[in-house]
């Protein structure tokens, strides 16, 4: 079978591959935490309380029917209280229902919510530029690092971009969604990576309709360095990498 036709199987369901396997969770193996762990003296950052009063259009109808992919912004910065919300729109956590699953603000299968959000921050208010996560659980931002040439970075991690190169370092900040396959894998085996890309999916669609509400642009990302992208979040690449990212500023 040639690599064309090995994907396009993977799209399809297996059925009745997956009625003959007993997953981690039939077996009884605990389940993953539903976020991944931090040092307790990390620099943490209190993120504020999402309000409506900071949105620009409040009909539905509006943010869907004007969402596009915007390449070009302006150098004018995301406030702190706009990022919380853009968090809490594509992550955010409604109830918690035991130490290992959450309902959010975008579904998912099984509940099992497999991402981690990172932050590369360019020109967010009262934030220095550098590499953060979101703690969902808190609300909070956990900050990993700075970076030094961040914009040379970022191209360097975004290359080879369509209509117009080099304007994903332009954007005021970048989400970079890692995975945790394990999350999803303990409830589905073989099944879980299909459900983990349709996943992610609602996240960044979330995440284009809420900024837009903001009168923000976003553009997702699907082409960028793996190694390097990786590299800079400081993940395993086996446990934990990025699998899909989407760059956010202010419209022109």
């Amino acid at each position: 079978m040639d690599k064309i036709s090995q994907n396009r199987d993977f799209f399809k369901a297996d059925f009745e591959i997956l009625k003959q396997i007993k997953t981690d969770k039939q077996k009884g193996l605990p389940a993953p935490p539903l976020q991944k762990e931090y040092d307790s003296n990390s620099d943490l950052i209190e993120l504020p309380a999402v309000n409506k009063d900071i949105l620009v259009k409040n009909n539905v109808l509006d943010c869907i029917n004007d969402r596009r992919s915007v390449r070009k912004y302006s150098n004018e910065k995301i406030s702190l209280s706009e990022l919380s919300y853009l968090l809490w729109s594509t992550q955010g956590i409604q109830t918690v229902r035991d130490e290992f699953s959450a309902l959010r603000t975008v579904p998912s299968a099984g509940c099992t919510h497999p991402f981690e959000t990172y932050l590369i921050i360019n020109n967010v208010d009262n934030l220095k530029c550098g590499v953060y996560r979101y703690l969902p659980l808190e609300h909070k931002l956990l900050f990993i690092k700075t970076l030094a040439n961040i914009d040379d970075k970022i191209d360097k991690a975004t290359p080879n971009q369509p209509f117009v190169q080099g304007f994903v370092s332009k954007s005021a900040v970048v989400f970079a969604w890692s995975c945790i396959p394990y999350r999803s894998e303990h409830k589905f085996s073989i099944a879980a990576h299909k459900k983990i890309l349709i996943d992610i999916g609602h996240v960044c669609q979330n995440l284009y309709i809420s900024s837009e509400s903001l009168d923000c642009g976003t553009c997702a990302i699907g082409i960028y360095d793996q190694n390097i992208i990786d590299s800079m979040l400081d993940l395993d690449v086996e446990n934990e990498f990025v699998i899909y990212m989407a760059c956010l500023g202010k419209k022109l």
